[in-house]
C-alpha cells in the first residue's frame, strides 16, 4: 500500500513538473513557426545568390514565392475556415502555427533543390543546377 502511495505521489508530482500550460504550448509553436520561416528565407536568399546572374530564373523565383504565399495563406484557411476557429479555443494558435510550419518546411525542401543540385543526366533538370 505504501509503494502505492508513494508511486502515485511520484506520478503526481513529475506530471506538475513536466506539465507546460496551453499558452506555452502555443508560444512553442509560434516559435517553431518563426524558425522555419527563417530556414526558408535563408534557402531563399541562398539560391538568388547562387542563381544571381540569371535574371529570368530569378524573376520566376520570386513569382514563383509571391505565389506559393498565397497558396500557404488559402491552404490555411482551407485546414481551418475563418467559421471554424472559434470551436478551437485556446488551442487554436497552437494548432495554426503548427500547420503553416509544416507548410513552410515543405516549402524549403522544394526550393533546397536549387542548392542541393540533381544528378547530372536528368533531362528534365530545368533550371536546377548539377549536382558537383
Amino acid at each position: 500500500m505504501k509503494r502505492t502511495s508513494i508511486s502515485i505521489i511520484l506520478v503526481f508530482f513529475f506530471s506538475i513538473c513536466y506539465a507546460q500550460s496551453q499558452s506555452g504550448m502555443n508560444q512553442s509553436s509560434g516559435d517553431d513557426f518563426k524558425q522555419a520561416d527563417k530556414e526558408l528565407n535563408q534557402v531563399y536568399q541562398k539560391i538568388q545568390q547562387e542563381y544571381k546572374g540569371q535574371t529570368d530564373f530569378l524573376k520566376s523565383l520570386k513569382a514563383s514565392q509571391q505565389l506559393w504565399i498565397k497558396f500557404r495563406d488559402a491552404e490555411m484557411l482551407v485546414k481551418y475556415p475563418k467559421s471554424k476557429q472559434a470551436g478551437y479555443g485556446s488551442v487554436f494558435p497552437m494548432c495554426w502555427s503548427g500547420y503553416k510550419a509544416e507548410l513552410t518546411r515543405q516549402r524549403t525542401k522544394t526550393l533546397q533543390v536549387w542548392l542541393d543540385g540533381i544528378e547530372e543526366g536528368d533531362t528534365c533538370s530545368g533550371s536546377v543546377k548539377t549536382k558537383q
